[in-house]
């Protein structure tokens, strides 16, 4: 498995000293951080005016268009611009969100509305997310890949839960068209950030538009049948979230329900894992394995381990499970998606960035349900032990892969 190698339009500086690109990153955070903000403000009102069952169903309902275009969305992200894509779809987001505020400043919110929100959302994300995942691979050398990686995950991460935290005081305080013009005002911020400053340094070839986007969906799975690396690597994304989110998502509360710990012990453990992948995320940029695609996936086999630990009956097994998933969560994702954006070929980018979102997409739900059968019918640990060990033991396949083995990004200098 070669690394790409885009032609190259300007030389970028040394990544310690992009001042351009570190902007970007703080500006995408902060996105990401009135998103969150939006999410819980989305989700409180839907709690106070609908019963839990609807609530839910708004809150996931994003999920369900997302998943039914993500393979289009892949398909155009391999022909189009995609600063130019970014832009229309982040400016469709503010139209979103712009509409609904006017509409909730006049009127009382309904299940109808926040479900036409959250919907569009989803189709936007379905085209945007694609988009996104072809970027870094044009502003940075594939050397620098899991710098830029580390410093992305480390600022979403901090803005998810700034965002989260301030977003229950900002409904509070100004209800949802509050943290629908919040949001607003940071999608506005990215576009004038795409449209003044950010520039491409690498091209990347783009599929020809003669044929239909259908052609293309197809011919993206052809190159993952054809290609092996790319096929098991693709695998390992898609499959990063479904044994530790049923872990964390639901085993976690079940821990502390039946040891009668309290919620705020779950609240405490979710933190330890957010810590810990900062804590990841940051180590690559200060210690980084010369086979990135190795190192990743050797950190998975200590995530399973770690999910194993969430299974023992104690709470300090528990929180050091759950800062042992958060650390290899977090270095295990910089690593493998940098190792994804330098080596899948520069056309295939956006389908395969899209195949490996739907498969998080549309397993999850049956892993979730899957460990929760699970916990009814066996002991609490049984559940733990089963997705650890499959996790860490499917690893096997990938780090068999001798192209995958040989994969060094440093080489790409």
């Amino acid at each position: 498995m070669t690394i790409s190698s885009p032609r190259m339009l300007r030389t970028p500086p040394p990544f310690r000293r992009d001042y351009r690109v570190h902007l970007w990153l703080v500006i995408k955070g902060f996105s990401d951080a009135g998103d969150a903000a939006w999410t819980i403000a989305v989700a409180w009102t839907a709690v106070n005016i609908a019963s839990p069952a609807v609530a839910g169903l708004i809150v996931a309902a994003g999920t369900v268009p997302r998943a039914l275009v993500l393979l289009v969305g892949g398909a155009v992200a391999d022909r189009a611009d995609t600063r130019r894509m970014m832009v229309v779809v982040n400016s469709l987001r503010v139209v979103v969100l712009i509409a609904t505020a006017v509409w909730l400043l006049g009127n009382t919110p309904t299940v109808a509305v926040l479900l036409v929100a959250t919907v569009a959302f989803g189709v936007c994300d379905a085209f945007f997310e694609p988009a996104a995942g072809t970027l870094p691979r044009q502003l940075v050398h594939a050397a620098d890949l899991p710098a830029y990686s580390a410093l992305s995950q480390t600022l979403s991460r901090i803005g998810t839960m700034v965002g989260a935290a301030a977003g229950g005081f900002l409904v509070a305080w100004a209800g949802i068209p509050g943290s629908t013009g919040a949001n607003t005002v940071t999608y506005a911020l990215a576009i004038a950030f795409i449209v003044l400053w950010l520039r491409p340094r690498f091209t990347l070839h783009t599929t020809a538009a003669q044929r239909s986007v259908l052609s293309d969906v197809a011919s993206g799975f052809r190159h993952l049948s054809t290609d092996s690396a790319t096929r098991t690597l693709v695998i390992a994304l898609s499959g990063l979230n479904l044994a530790v989110g049923p872990a964390i998502a639901i085993g976690v509360a079940l821990q502390a329900a039946h040891h009668g710990w309290g919620a705020g012990a779950v609240g405490i453990f979710e933190s330890l894992v957010g810590g810990g992948a900062m804590l990841g995320a940051i180590a690559v940029m200060r210690w980084r394995p010369r086979r990135e695609a190795v190192g990743g996936l050797w950190a998975l086999v200590g995530q399973g381990i770690g999910i194993i630990a969430l299974g023992v009956g104690s709470p300090f097994a528990v929180g050091a499970g759950c800062l042992l998933i958060g650390i290899t969560a977090g270095f295990a994702s910089v690593l493998l998606s940098a190792t994804f954006a330098a080596t899948v070929a520069p056309e295939y980018l956006g389908r395969m960035s899209s195949i490996t979102r739907l498969g998080d997409d549309c397993l999850m739900p049956l892993a979730m349900a899957a460990f929760g059968g699970l916990a009814s019918v066996l002991p609490l640990w049984a559940p733990f032990a089963l997705y650890g060990s499959a996790l860490a033991s499917l690893m096997i396949i990938p780090l068999r892969n001798p192209r995958l083995r040989a994969i060094a990004l440093r080489d790409a200098a």
